[in-house]
């Protein structure tokens, strides 16, 4: 299987083709020191076999950001340097922090942007990456990744919003590559040429006015060119579009923008494979085989695997679906396929890190801190009598449906899964409690529905008695404007 095969990253190699990208836990304080529950959240990606876990962004500057990890001077290397340590007594996981500088944001709305700031500002900002990439080599990481992505300086940089009208001039391509270029050769002046140097940039700015896969694939190239480890791919989540909240500083996710860096369940599976696939090819046709990560919404071993196979990406990013089931690996491996916690998109990990509270996942456990350990022993739920007794009903165009408890399990999640006019079944919604609405259905189908019910390691029930709806075409009167809406 390729998606466990080993790949080199410059002068290190990955034990496989799994990534978890850099996900902020706030679970740091505001003084931006390694605690125990950062620790024991990166523990468990290597506890579960993770290939190359980036740490989430850790600031090269002092900056106030409230609870965001830092490497901003040596007091923080000896922090780094535990979790380096006890994430490798778990496993040969190669781990790495995403290192990051940002821009002063107020609660007014107010934000610094880059033509503010001196040649003597952005001299200062290159010295810190370099300082930054120092410290996590003295802490025993076994690489760093630039943070060249979203709404943070490098990217703003790259962004064709760049307004400034010098050396880093935003009217050309050149101007735009030139800090990060200057950033890199100070990284690598500061890290030596065996200390593998990735980096994480934006396929598409998703916003307007700002690049897409055109300027990508060049920004890709220059990084190829470079001598980068890896390029990691992501989408979105700019200032530009983000929606101000009173009394709150900008948040870069609440934007379309921000919906498109982390696709919710309105978006199809594999949203930006096709990014990763396009970028790949470009700078392997200039003869530079860097490996490049692709992530959006990719959860199951077949969608990873035939991405791989297809020559679409070198690795698979999975940030949510990492965060549901830090064992996803393991259990690829052992052949437990059925055990993942498939993650459901709801996005409340997101909502949890827009409000500056601790990142935690849904399907947890109720008032869990971390991922529950893996049990691979214990017996699956079990339905009683009646199988769920699972039944539905139509209710002003949409479908109720209802269920029992199972009979025996600790249960922390039911998976719906529909299948369309005897099409195959998917599921198409989490939730925790025994009841669903589903909206998104059309008159004129038939609908299929049985329900699964998972504990907290994983282990899932038979599938519950089926039921099937046949969906009406509305009448002519229900297609008529309601009265209350007449003008």
């Amino acid at each position: 299987m390729r998606l466990l095969s080993p790949l080199a990253l410059g002068t290190a190699t990955a034990p496989n083709r799994v990534v978890v990208p850099a996900m902020v836990t706030r679970l740091s304080g505001e003084d931006g020191f390694v605690n125990d529950a950062i620790i024991e959240r990166y523990v468990r990606y290597a506890r579960g076999h993770v290939g190359l876990i980036v740490v989430e962004a850790t600031a090269v500057h002092g900056n106030k950001s409230g609870p965001l990890l830092r490497l901003s001077d040596d007091g923080f290397i000896k922090g780094h340097a535990e979790l380096v340590r006890r994430a490798r007594a778990e496993s040969d996981s190669l781990i790495v922090p995403q290192i990051i500088h940002f821009l002063k944001v107020a609660r007014s709305g107010w934000r610094q942007t880059i033509d503010q700031l001196s040649p003597d500002d952005i001299e200062r900002i290159i010295g810190e990456f370099g300082a930054a990439a120092a410290r996590a080599k003295a802490a025993g990481y076994d690489g760093v990744e630039l943070h060249s992505a979203h709404a943070y300086t490098l990217a703003s940089f790259l962004s064709r919003m760049n307004r400034r009208k010098d050396a880093y001039d935003g009217r050309s391509l050149e101007g735009r590559l030139r800090l990060f270029g200057r950033v890199f050769a100070e990284v690598r002046s500061q890290v030596g040429p065996d200390f593998p140097v990735g980096v994480r940039f934006l396929a598409d700015e998703a916003i307007k006015g700002g690049y897409s896969l055109p300027d990508a694939r060049l920004i890709a190239l220059r990084m190829a060119q470079l001598g980068v480890a890896y390029i990691s791919l992501s989408v979105g989540g700019k200032f530009e579009d983000a929606q101000q909240r009173p009394g709150q500083p900008l948040y870069p996710y609440t934007g379309y923008s921000g919906d498109r860096c982390m696709p919710d369940e309105r978006y199809p599976a594999l949203t930006h494979v096709g990014y990763a696939a396009d970028i790949r090819a470009y700078i392997r046709s200039k003869g530079f085989t860097t490996p490049v990560v692709a992530a959006g919404k990719i959860s199951t071993p077949e969608e990873a695997e035939g991405i791989l196979a297809a020559g679409q990406a070198d690795m698979i990013g999975m940030a949510r679906q990492l965060l549901a089931d830090p064992d996803w690996v393991r259990k690829v491996e052992a052949g437990r396929r059925p055990a993942i916690i498939p993650c459901i998109y709801c996005n409340v990990c997101k909502q949890l890190d827009e409000t500056f509270h601790e990142v935690t996942c849904f399907l947890w456990p109720k008032g869990a801190h971390q991922a529950p350990a893996d049990d691979p022993a214990g017996a699956a739920p079990a339905w009683g009598e009646g199988n769920g007794h699972l039944r539905a009903e139509i209710e002003d165009g949409q479908i109720r449906l209802v269920w029992d408890k199972p009979a025996s399990g600790t249960i922390v999640a039911y998976d719906i899964y529909r299948a369309e006019d005897d099409g195959p079944p998917s599921v198409v919604e989490g939730v925790k409690h025994t009841k669903h609405l589903d909206r998104a259905v059309l008159g004129g189908l038939a609908y299929t529905y049985y329900v699964r019910a998972s504990d907290n390691a994983g282990r899932t029930s038979p599938p519950s008695n089926a039921v099937r709806v046949d969906m009406p075409l509305p009448s002519q009167d229900d297609q008529r404007e309601p009265s209350h809406a007449r003008v």
